[in-house]
C-alpha cells in the first residue's frame, strides 16, 4: 500500500512516492491535468463528490450491487431536493477567460 500526498497533479509526485517502475506504469496509464484552485465548476463537482462520500460511502460496502444501490438512493434524495448550483461561469465569460482555447472564426 502506497500513500501519495495531495500534490498529485505532476508526474514527479508519483516518482517521489513510488518505486520508479510503479511510477512509470502509472504515468503511462493516467493523463495528468492541472486543477485550478478556484475553478468554480470543478469545485462544485468536488463538493458533490465529497458529499456523496461522506453521506453514503463512509463505510465498507460489501458488493458492487450494494454500492450501486447506495449511490442510486443518494442521487434520488439529492434530485428530490430543490438545491441548485448557481452556475456563474457563462459561455461569454469562458470565451474571454479561455480565449486561447477557443478557435478563431
Amino acid at each position: 500500500m502506497y500513500t501519495i500526498g495531495l500534490n498529485t497533479h505532476k508526474e514527479a509526485s508519483l516518482y517521489e512516492a513510488l518505486p520508479p517502475e510503479k511510477a512509470r506504469a502509472l504515468c503511462e496509464r493516467f493523463e495528468m491535468h492541472f486543477t485550478p484552485k478556484h475553478g468554480s465548476g470543478l469545485n462544485m463537482a468536488e463538493i458533490e463528490i465529497g458529499l456523496l462520500g461522506r453521506t453514503c460511502l463512509d463505510r465498507r460496502i460489501a458488493s458492487v450491487g450494494e454500492f450501486t444501490n447506495q449511490v442510486k438512493a443518494y442521487l434520488a434524495r439529492k434530485n428530490e431536493e430543490s438545491n441548485w448550483i448557481d452556475w456563474q461561469f457563462t459561455n461569454e465569460k469562458a470565451r474571454i477567460k479561455l480565449k486561447s482555447l477557443y478557435p478563431t472564426i
